[in-house]
């Protein structure tokens, strides 16, 4: 898919902005995100994300800066630096997880306060898995209730479980 503002390089910047209700979606070249600062956090536009993030990953001990060598991990599937995504604050591929994984955990644990995606699921797919996130938070409230000797409460709990598990190997 070809850049919607240049129509000259392949698109590897998607954004999606949402005002007012209204959804416009854009696919851009690295260049033309660049130009129109597609990186700014909307209200603070003189700051930068990518900025932002790569002064966390330097807390972390990421290198940064003009005179670091480049010594530290390297994908092996993309070829990204250890530097260069520092100085970027932008992964390359799917597997630059795998390479920098140990190192991005503490910086994702700060910025989000876990390592696993706990965000919303699509309406349209995510059927079983509201269903599976319900369930689980159903069994630690049980557990919570049982422990603070709740029994009444931990039997409707118990009981909704049995709904919810119903549900799913139903549907």
């Amino acid at each position: 898919m070809e850049c919607e503002r240049c129509h000259q390089r392949p698109a590897t910047v998607h954004v999606t902005q949402i005002v007012n209700g209204d959804k416009r979606t854009m696919r851009l070249c690295e260049e033309c995100a660049r130009e129109i600062q597609v990186g700014t956090m909307g209200f603070f536009p003189q700051i930068d994300f990518h900025n932002f993030l790569s002064g966390l990953l330097h807390e972390f001990g990421f290198p940064t800066g003009p005179a670091v060598v480049t010594a530290g991990a390297r994908c092996g599937a993309c070829g990204l630096t250890e530097e260069r995504f520092a100085r970027q604050g932008l992964l390359g591929c799917g597997e630059c997880y795998r390479y920098f994984g140990p190192r991005l955990e503490p910086v994702l644990r700060r910025i989000h306060g876990n390592t696993r995606h706990m965000g919303k699921v699509p309406e349209r797919t995510g059927g079983k898995m509201r269903l599976k996130n319900r369930l689980e938070r159903l069994k630690a409230e049980l557990q919570a209730a049982v422990s603070r000797e709740e029994f009444e409460r931990a039997a409707e709990l118990r009981d909704r479980i049995r709904e919810l598990e119903k549900q799913l190997q139903e549907g």
